[in-house]
């Protein structure tokens, strides 16, 4: 007998919580108070739903914001100040991927300068930061642009023509 009345009480206590939760009033019966139950769970659950697919939305939306953004820093740039005769503050950005490095440290070699001091990151892309010192006083700010632009450049070149070359071989 003990066992009943301690079901029941649990039960109304159960149903008692259930009404406070959906707002029901007081004098529902149980039948109700299980559809507004399933009611609010099944409006949860929509919210839910909807939160993830706002959440995979954002997603999207960032992944294509991040590669605009390395699309943007495609470009190829190079600017060089003149410090005073002789030495430049070279800074080099570009695209990731290929060697970068060796060339422009070979166009360096072949216009007979020396770099002083050089910062190098290949986090974002490459970027270089340097300065050089032409042994020939007579080297201009246009000849060392055009070194850094070709030796640059001979990394795409090569890539355009093993396209060129594979395409042509279907």
């Amino acid at each position: 007998m003990a066992c009943k009345v301690q079901k029941r009480v649990s039960l109304r206590r159960r149903l008692h919580i259930l009404r406070v939760l959906t707002n029901s009033n007081n004098n529902a019966n149980r039948n109700s108070i299980n559809k507004s139950t399933f009611l609010q769970i099944h409006k949860l659950k929509l919210a839910l739903e909807t939160l993830k697919r706002e959440y995979e939305n954002l997603i999207a939306t960032r992944r294509d914001y991040i590669s605009l953004l390395n699309n943007v820093n495609d470009n190829k740039d190079v600017k060089i100040e003149k410090i005073r005769e002789g030495t430049f503050m070279v800074k080099v950005t570009c695209e990731k991927g290929g060697d970068k490095l060796v060339p422009i440290l070979e166009a360096f070699e072949e216009m007979c300068v020396n770099v002083e001091e050089a910062r190098v990151s290949c986090e974002n892309g490459f970027s270089m930061e340097a300065i050089i010192v032409a042994e020939d006083e007579n080297l201009d700010v246009i000849d060392v642009n055009e070194a850094l632009l070709k030796a640059i450049g001979k990394q795409s070149g090569e890539k355009g023509s093993e396209e060129l070359n594979n395409s042509s071989n279907l």
